[in-house]
């Protein structure tokens, strides 16, 4: 195609736009032409870095010389990347009947965030940023190995996200490797804006309950799960990271483990399970033992329990039911509402809530231990994910313990098990105990 032909269609494309700049530059017999979307471009660069020198510089194969030698410089290989690159804030320069792309993008969210999600007391408190180049820079400043590896593609029909795969070449499984790319060049959708959107789209088991990847917003957790021979996946303007294949365990372990000596992490790692156990199991316990099983008790406990309930004119398991539908109540409005208030209203309302029923005889004093338990147990657990997770299985635990009493709820647990038994992640075991990286050296050894 002709270099006019190629600017014509150029122009057809951002026809209905009003953004579109036509920069014609002519001195002593030098000519350029510029093409850029004003929105988009840093203008300090621009004049600092083409027009100014343009008028410096003494013939046009000088400055184009000068040009290629930016590290903004890009060839155009086809016109159908010239539309995409310009959206990305490139600037087209069209110099000696030639075309260049110079990368000139005005980027307004390139600094790095605060830690919000993935809080610690001890390590860095920074976490990952809207920009997908930051995020990179961030994560090969902490990462010093050559085999680290980034490609990048674009999804999304409409919005066109850059998303970028990271790996060490090195420690990654291929298979593993092979298979994110292959799900990835299935996903065709219109709008991809965020990782955890991408994740529902490559995930091929949605109907399970737990999370095949671990989205994380800190850059050592990221680098640690490299070294563990993790992918990780980053969507350009979102500032939460995937890493996968990962295992069950790997949501019960936080970046702050590395941190403490040996006592105190196995100390820490006890009370998040034996916090996940009970936010799990201690509802379901509750409705089996007081509706069918309350021989299970000592006799003191037994008539502590039973005297509590004197009064309320529903049984446990609408009692166990109605608490825990306000405690989610509370839960989702404590992230609803703006930080200013979320922590008094969600207080006050817990307060107020709790003292209310139990005067009013709807749920018994001991009831409300139980959920008070069950909610403080639910948020030891580190990553959002499983503890949403964790959320849902309660409910079916407490069902069927309503049903068959405490044989379905060991029956219910087991099955649970197998079911984590037989899950996996990108063809990695959901209950395996030890890192791909571990896993693959012994592999190699034995080679």
């Amino acid at each position: 195609m002709l270099l006019s032909e190629t600017i014509n269609w150029v122009n057809e494309q951002f026809k209905n736009t009003n953004e579109l700049v036509h920069k014609n530059l002519e001195y002593e017999n030098k000519h350029i032409l510029l093409f850029y979307l004003k929105s988009l471009i840093n203008s300090e660069m621009l004049q600092q870095l083409i027009i100014k020198p343009f008028f410096e510089m003494s013939s046009e194969e000088q400055f184009k010389i000068y040009l290629q030698a930016l590290p903004q410089f890009q060839e155009v290989t086809s016109k159908e990347q010239i539309p995409l690159e310009m959206m990305n804030g490139n600037i087209l320069v069209k110099i000696h009947n030639e075309l260049y792309l110079l990368d000139f993008r005005l980027a307004n969210n390139d600094k790095v965030n605060q830690t919000s999600v993935e809080t610690t007391i001890h390590g860095s408190q920074l976490a990952l940023s809207d920009n997908l180049m930051t995020n990179i820079n961030v994560i090969r400043s902490n990462y010093h190995q050559a085999s680290l590896t980034v490609e990048y593609l674009v999804k999304g029909e409409v919005n066109q996200h850059k998303v970028a795969i990271i790996y060490d070449k090195d420690k990654v499984k291929s298979d593993v490797l092979d298979t994110i790319r292959k799900r990835l060049q299935n996903v065709d959708k219109q709008l991809i804006t965020s990782t955890t959107q991408l994740n529902n789209f490559i995930n091929d088991k949605r109907f399970s309950l737990f999370p095949q990847m671990i989205m994380t917003e800190r850059p050592d957790r990221i680098v640690y799960n490299l070294g563990g021979g993790k992918v990780i996946l980053l969507v350009d303007g979102n500032p939460q990271s995937m890493a996968t294949p990962v295992v069950f365990f790997d949501f019960m372990t936080t970046i702050e483990d590395n941190y403490h000596t040996l006592f105190i992490s196995l100390f820490l790692k006890i009370l998040r399970y034996a916090g996940l156990l009970l936010s799990l199991l201690l509802p379901a316990l509750y409705v089996g033992v007081t509706s069918f099983t309350p021989e299970v008790f000592r006799t003191e406990l037994a008539l502590t329990v039973a005297g509590s309930r004197v009064g309320v004119p529903f049984s446990s398991f609408i009692e166990v039911l109605f608490m825990l539908f306000f405690m989610e109540l509370l839960l989702e409005a404590s992230i609803r509402l703006p930080k200013a208030v979320s922590a008094t209203a969600t207080t006050v309302g817990g307060l107020i809530l709790g003292t209310a029923v139990t005067e009013a005889s709807l749920a018994s004093n001991i009831m409300v231990i139980i959920v008070s338990a069950v909610a403080i147990s639910t948020f030891v657990i580190p990553v959002n994910e499983m503890a949403f997770s964790i959320r849902v299985v309660r409910l079916l635990l407490i069902l069927i313990t309503s049903i068959f009493g405490l044989a379905g709820l060991i029956l219910s647990f087991f099955a649970l098990i197998m079911h984590l038994v037989n899950l996996d992640s990108f063809g990695e075991p959901y209950l395996k105990l030890y890192t791909l990286a571990k896993d693959k050296k012994s592999s190699e050894g034995k080679s």
